[in-house]
C-alpha cells in the first residue's frame, strides 16, 4: 500500500466522499465523511479493524476524494457512487425493479388496475406498494365493495353481456349500461376516498345515504348501502391501522441479524392503510454491524423510490445528513424517527419480528445450500467448489433459439451473473451447434480478460449436448474445467436424470443425494431462465410478422393499432367497428385486417 503520510497530511477537513483503488484502477469502496482527513486518516491509524476492512487495506494503492458542501451532499454523492459502481467492499442493497401501483384510469368508466410505470396524466395512482400480490388482494377487495370493472379496454368495448364478475357482485357491468355514469362515478369516487385513507369520511357519508333511503322507503338502496358499509368494516378492519394527520403516509425499516444474516424489513403504510412489507438482503454485509445495513439500506433504497413524509426506523441512527438528503430528494421536510411510542412503535416491533424471521429462513437456507455443495464437491472431489454454471438450450421446431447461462455461486443463485444468449446462424434445431455457439459466446471474454470461470459447468443435456461442450471448450482452450452433462432419465422422470462426465463416464447418485439435489436446482433454473426468454422473444418475432403480413399496415399504422388496443391479443379480439375507429384505418382495411387475424 502506497498511501503516505504525507497524503494523509494534505486532505482537507472538509466534507466529501473518498474512494479506495487498487492496482486494476478498480474502485475498492466508497465512503463519505464529514471530515476527509480525519475519517480517511483514521484506517491507518486503528488496529482493531474488521477482517473485511483489513482485507480491503492491502490492494489499495491509491485513494480518491471530492470535497462536497454538506455532508448531506457528501452522502448523496457516495450512494450514487456506490450504485453506479457496485464496490465490492460496500455494502449494497440490490432493488432494481420499480415498485408496483393501483391505477384508477381515466376512462368515462374508470378501470381498477395493477400498474408499473409512468401513469398518463388522467389516471389516479394509490401506493407504492412492496409487491404485486398486495396490489392484486387491493383490487379484489375494492371489487368486492365497490364493484368496480377491472376488464381491459379492448374487452369492455366488445361485449353484449355482462361477463361473470358481474353475476358474482364484483363488478356492476357498466360495459352494458347495467348502472348509470352517475352512479358508477359515484362508487369511483368512494373507492378514491377509502385508497386515500379517508375511510371514516366514507364511512359516514354512506351511513347518511342509509339513512336517507330507508327514511323514503327505498328499502332495497338501504339494504344495498348497509351490505356495503358491512364490507367496508371488514377492509378496514384487515387492512387499516389507526393513523391520524401526517401518520396516513409512513415506512417503517427494521434490521435484525441471525447467525450471520441481515435482513431489513420494509412496512409500508399509505393513506391509513398497511400495503403489506418485503424484506430485503445486503450484499458485502461480512463484519457489517445491523446499524451500519440499515443506514445503507435509507441512503440506497430511496434513490430510486418515493419517500413518505415519516421513516420509522429501528435504530438509533446520526439521521441530520439522511433526513437533510431525504428531503433535498423529496422536496418537502421528511422525518427519520426511532424513539417514538404508542401504535408506532407497535408498527416497529412488528417490522423487527419480520426481519428477524427472514434473517433466520435465510440463515437456514444459506446452511442447507452449504451442505448441498459440500456433498456436491466431495462426490466429484472438487474440494475449492464455490461457483457453478448451467447452460439449457430452448427453441419451438428451432424457432427463436435462446441459450441460457445461470450462476450458482456461495450458497445461492447469483442473478446478476445470468445471461441469455440469442443463437443464429444455425441449422434450426441444431442444439449441439446451438451449445457450442453460446459457450463460445460465454467464455471468449473470459479468456482474453482473464475473466470469471467456474468451478464446474453443467450442460442440461445428453452424450451429444456434452461433447459439443467439450470441443467448445478444447478450441477456447480451457479444457481444465469441469464438464457435466445432466441427462434426462426414462420419461423424463425428476430423479432419474444420468450425470456424464466429459470422457463418457456414467454417475447415477441416490434421490435424496444433497448434492443432486443442488444439481436438479441449478438445472431447473436455466431451463426456467431459458424458456422465459425463448418465449419473450418468439412472442415478439410472431406479432411483428402477423401484422407485417397484412397488405397496408406499415410501422406507422402497426403502433397505432399496438398502442390502441394494448398488444397483438387486443387486436384479435377487436370487430371490425372498433378497428375502423383507430385514426387512419379505413373500413375496408378493417375487414382486411380482420380477416387476416381470424
Amino acid at each position: 500500500m502506497s498511501i503516505t503520510k504525507d497524503f494523509l497530511a494534505s486532505l482537507p477537513t472538509l466534507p466529501g466522499v473518498y474512494r479506495m483503488i487498487d492496482a486494476s484502477d478498480t474502485v475498492l469502496y466508497v465512503g463519505k465523511a464529514k471530515d476527509l482527513k480525519k475519517r480517511v486518516s483514521s484506517y491507518f491509524q486503528k488496529n482493531d479493524q474488521s477482517p473485511r476492512i483489513k482485507l480491503m487495506l492491502k490492494s489499495v494503492v491509491r485513494i480518491d476524494t471530492t470535497v462536497t458542501r454538506t455532508e448531506a451532499e457528501a452522502l448523496l454523492l457516495e450512494n450514487n457512487l456506490i450504485k453506479g459502481l457496485k464496490p465490492r467492499f460496500n455494502i449494497l442493497f440490490r432493488d432494481d425493479k420499480s415498485y408496483p401501483y393501483l391505477l384508477l384510469t381515466g376512462h368515462r368508466y374508470p378501470r381498477l388496475a395493477y400498474f408499473r410505470g409512468t401513469p398518463k396524466k388522467t389516471d389516479q395512482t394509490f401506493g407504492p406498494y412492496p409487491n404485486g400480490y398486495a396490489v392484486k388482494e387491493s383490487i379484489q377487495l375494492l371489487q368486492k365493495v365497490f364493484q368496480l370493472r377491472s376488464c381491459e379496454d379492448t374487452v369492455f368495448a366488445n361485449r353484449s353481456r355482462p361477463c361473470l364478475l358481474h353475476q358474482i357482485k364484483r363488478c356492476t357491468a357498466p360495459c352494458v349500461n347495467a348502472i348509470t355514469p352517475e352512479a358508477y362515478a359515484r362508487d369511483v369516487a368512494e373507492a378514491a376516498l377509502l385508497l386515500k385513507g379517508e375511510a371514516t369520511t366514507l364511512t359516514e357519508a354512506i351511513t347518511a345515504q342509509m339513512n336517507a333511503a330507508a327514511e323514503a322507503l327505498d328499502f332495497e338502496t338501504a339494504a344495498f348501502l348497509r351490505d356495503r358499509l358491512r364490507m367496508l368494516a371488514t377492509v378496514r378492519e384487515k387492512q387499516f391501522v389507526d393513523t391520524t394527520g401526517s401518520d396516513a403516509d409512513a415506512d417503517v425499516v427494521a434490521v435484525a441479524e441471525a447467525s450471520g444474516v441481515i435482513a431489513v424489513n420494509l412496512t409500508m403504510i399509505r393513506g391509513g392503510r398497511h400495503l403489506g412489507d418485503r424484506s430485503f438482503f445486503p450484499q458485502h454485509s461480512e463484519g457489517a454491524t445491523p446499524a451500519e445495513a440499515l443506514e445503507a439500506f435509507l441512503a440506497q433504497h430511496y434513490l430510486d423510490h418515493p419517500v413518505p413524509a415519516r421513516v420509522l426506523v429501528s435504530a438509533a441512527l446520526d439521521t441530520a445528513a439522511l433526513e437533510t438528503m431525504l428531503s433535498e430528494q423529496a422536496g418537502r421536510k421528511v422525518q427519520l424517527q426511532h424513539r417514538v411510542t404508542g401504535e408506532r412503535r407497535v408498527w416497529i416491533t412488528m417490522a423487527e419480528a419480520n426481519a428477524r424471521l427472514s434473517a433466520e429462513r435465510r440463515s437456514s437456507e444459506r446452511a442447507h445450500q452449504s451442505q448441498r455443495l459440500a456433498a456436491l464437491a466431495e462426490t466429484l472431489d472438487l474440494p475449492a467448489l464455490r461457483r457453478i454454471e448451467c447452460f439449457d438450450i430452448s427453441h419451438t421446431m428451432g424457432e427463436a433459439t435462446i441459450a441460457s447461462n445461470v450462476v450458482f455461486e456461495g450458497d445461492d443463485l447469483k442473478k446478476s451473473d445470468y445471461r441469455r444468449y440469442n443463437i443464429s446462424d444455425i441449422t434450426p434445431g441444431d442444439d449441439y451447434a446451438a451449445m457450442r455457439v453460446a459457450l463460445t459466446k460465454r467464455f471468449h471474454k473470459s479468456v482474453e480478460d482473464n475473466g470469471v470461470l467456474p468451478d464446474l459447468l453443467l450442460i442440461d443435456g445428453g452424450k451429444g449436448q456434452i461433447s459439443s461442450a467439450v470441443e467448445a471448450m478444447a478450441e477456447l482452450g480451457l479444457s481444465d474445467v469441469l464438464l457435466l452433462g445432466v441427462a434426462k432419465g426414462e420419461a423424463r422422470k425428476p430423479g432419474l436424470e444420468t450425470l456424464i462426465f466429459a470422457d463418457g463416464r456414467e454417475l447415477r447418485l441416490p434421490k435424496d443425494h444433497p448434492g443432486f439435489h443442488l444439481i436438479q436446482q441449478v438445472r431447473d433454473e436455466a431451463h426456467r431462465f431459458a424458456i422465459t426468454g425463448h418465449r419473450a422473444k418468439r412472442g415478439k418475432a410472431r406479432l411483428q410478422s402477423t401484422l407485417e403480413d397484412i397488405p397496408g399496415i406499415g410501422p406507422k399504422r402497426r403502433k397505432q393499432l399496438l398502442e390502441h388496443f394494448g398488444g397483438l391479443q387486443g387486436v384479435r379480439s377487436a370487430g371490425v367497428d372498433a378497428l375502423a375507429s383507430v385514426n387512419g384505418i379505413s373500413r375496408e382495411l378493417a375487414e382486411t385486417i380482420y380477416g387476416a387475424l381470424h
